[in-house]
């Protein structure tokens, strides 16, 4: 288990993330996969309450409705931390106080529970005063709503006046960051945001542990790219950097008779400051691999020569 900063909140030391539920899992499979994921031991769900306003027909909020019944359904609120956003939602965008209380509210009703475990303020909202926000996250926890407070897509020095406001005026301090972060994507976040959540403790909970899907190796050329859904986002790692990545994955995953997704997720796992990666999965045959980067322990070789490779890969 993994802890969320000085939060107390206990977890498995890898979330699932929603963001397929609405989106490329329909509501049945999406249902299957989150009871698979209890059932392999894990218990903590990552989503937004934007998650999937993108998809032609949906408005946002789907995320957050699927797992809502999922739990009214199975009864088991007690038994798994939810970690949900605020900022993203058509109706709810930006962090003003008044919206943030407003969408905090919708979030809970879609949820079918009367608390958030960890609520993150997702995008960083610059036309609203910082201090607005940081009170309105505040007065959430105050009021029971929210369990501990979370940022995501924030910069290093934005992190660091979050804490100065909070500290300043005695309001509740961040637990947890949510950076992107993983072997194609390092230079940014250890430059930048590992120095303060070392020095803040914050729990690191990447997002996109998997570079969306490039490094469970499956993608290797363009044509791989047709049909997929997040073939533009993969798109970019289609580079001789990025296939020297995979063949290595590849060659300690076969030594180690597991997939590359295992051990691309259990580097992150073990990286400074690092609680849960994030690893989201459409169906529940994609669930094992993921589950059990959670108990993989790789060797001091394997570990210096995916930062060797990794390091090379320009951003």
């Amino acid at each position: 288990m993994a802890t969320l900063g000085h939060s107390g909140i206990e977890v498995f030391p890898l979330a699932l993330g929603g963001n397929t539920f609405g989106w490329t899992s329909d509501e049945a499979t999406s249902r299957d996969v989150l009871d698979a994921y209890l059932a392999a031991g894990g218990d903590f769900i990552d989503t937004a309450d934007g998650y999937s306003a993108w998809v032609e027909g949906n408005s946002g909020g789907e995320s957050e409705t699927v797992i809502g019944r999922w739990l009214a359904d199975r009864g088991n609120r007690d038994r798994v931390v939810v970690a949900t956003k605020v900022s993203s939602h058509p109706d709810f965008r930006g962090l003003a106080a008044a919206n943030v209380a407003a969408a905090a509210d919708a979030s809970l009703k879609r949820l079918k529970t009367d608390y958030i475990d960890l609520y993150y303020a997702h995008f960083d909202d610059q036309a609203t005063p910082l201090a607005e926000t940081v009170g309105a996250f505040d007065a959430l926890l105050k009021a029971g709503k929210i369990r501990a407070v979370g940022v995501s897509n924030y910069s290093a020095d934005r992190i660091r006046e979050w804490f100065e406001i909070a500290r300043r005026e005695g309001y509740a301090l961040p637990v947890a960051v949510q950076p992107r972060y993983n072997l194609m994507s390092r230079a940014a976040y250890e430059r930048d945001i590992a120095p303060i959540a070392a020095d803040e403790q914050l729990a690191v909970l990447p997002y996109s542990g998997l570079a969306s899907g490039f490094l469970t190796g499956k993608y290797r050329s363009r044509q791989d790219l047709e049909g997929a859904a997040r073939g533009p986002m993969v798109a970019n790692h289609l580079t001789d950097a990025g296939f020297a990545v995979v063949d290595v994955l590849r060659k300690i995953a076969a030594d180690r008779e597991v997939e590359p997704a295992t051990v691309a997720l259990a580097w992150l796992r073990r990286r400074p400051q690092v609680a849960a990666p994030i690893a989201s999965a459409s169906a529940v045959d994609q669930l094992p691999a993921l589950m059990a980067s959670a108990s993989l322990e790789l060797g001091a070789e394997e570990t210096a020569a995916l930062d060797e490779v990794s390091a090379r890969v320009p951003e």
